[in-house]
């Protein structure tokens, strides 16, 4: 590594989540900032909150590097542009929602990284406040099978099954290390030189599906996408998405969430099936946004 270069960037990106927004800040200052030895930046981009997740920053935590956007520009630009302002060895997606805890050790992510070449991206076990995993940290990829059974509910009718469990891999043994397709931007832990081959987060993803994206890039590129359950982070999830305390937000991200489902579709499985799964997909989707 150069002198004086960043070993770890964190990114963290919120919107409207001033509350959750200090726990996360709070947590990482006493359980990681204080502790590691690496030389580390943070970097907070604000996606025009209309709480006051700008005054948080600029009064407590004044060692945060603090972007300010004019316009809810979405999940993957303002990642991009932190990615672009703070360059690192490497960069921590990190969720607005989360919280640090003695668990959190991310040195031990970064040293994993160091010893395995082929792994470019690593992701810590993240576990709900009740201790549940997130499952959305422990993804296969999502195709139209693997989809289908998901939302059947085969997955959680037979989580051992290899065949079922496809969605969330379920049939893997959560308490090891071990390769995974993708996992959640809540927490994503990826290499610079991952990043310097497969690009940024595709902006055509407003919210969602930016990170299965990433994974699967990093993947056709050669590199590992790992789950490594010896660093836990809690994911107090959807804080600032589908399940907002604002049921208009909610409702809006809601919306987000089935409309990247066709937008990752077209992206990558349109050319391999016949256009009525495509015209299927498309009518379950609003279906279910019809339900919002």
């Amino acid at each position: 590594m150069k002198k004086n270069q960043v070993e770890l960037s964190i990114i963290i990106v919120t919107y409207n989540s001033q509350f959750w927004l200090d726990k996360t800040l709070s947590s990482l200052h006493d359980h990681y900032l204080l502790q590691t030895q690496k030389k580390v930046a943070v970097v907070v981009v604000d996606n025009h909150s209309q709480d006051d997740s700008i005054k948080l920053v600029e009064k407590q935590y004044p060692w945060a590097k603090l972007i300010k956007l004019d316009e809810n520009r979405g999940f993957a630009v303002a990642n991009n542009l932190a990615i672009q302002a703070q360059p690192a060895k490497h960069y921590l997606l990190l969720n607005s929602d989360t919280e640090l805890t003695s668990a959190s050790n991310l040195d031990v992510l970064l040293n994993f990284l160091a010893r395995q070449k082929k792994v470019g991206i690593i992701t810590p076990r993240l576990e709900f406040s009740d201790g549940k995993l997130d499952p959305a940290c422990h993804r296969g990829e999502p195709t139209p099978q693997a989809s289908l059974f998901y939302f059947l509910g085969l997955e959680k009718l037979f989580p051992r099954s290899k065949f079922f469990g496809q969605y969330h891999q379920t049939y893997k043994d959560l308490t090891t290390i071990h390769t995974v397709d993708a996992c959640s931007g809540a927490s994503l832990l990826i290499k610079d030189s991952v990043y310097q081959t497969i690009g940024g987060l595709d902006e055509r993803f407003f919210m969602y599906a930016e990170d299965l994206d990433w994974c699967k890039r990093a993947r056709e590129a050669g590199y590992l996408v790992v789950y490594h359950p010896g660093v836990t982070i809690i994911h107090h999830k959807h804080k600032s998405g589908i399940k907002n305390t604002s049921q208009k937000i909610a409702k809006k991200t809601r919306a987000y969430f089935f409309d990247t489902m066709l937008q990752y579709y077209d992206k990558h499985y349109a050319q391999e099936y016949p256009k009525i799964l495509r015209q299927c997909l498309y009518i379950f989707i609003n279906l279910m946004k019809g339900g919002l």
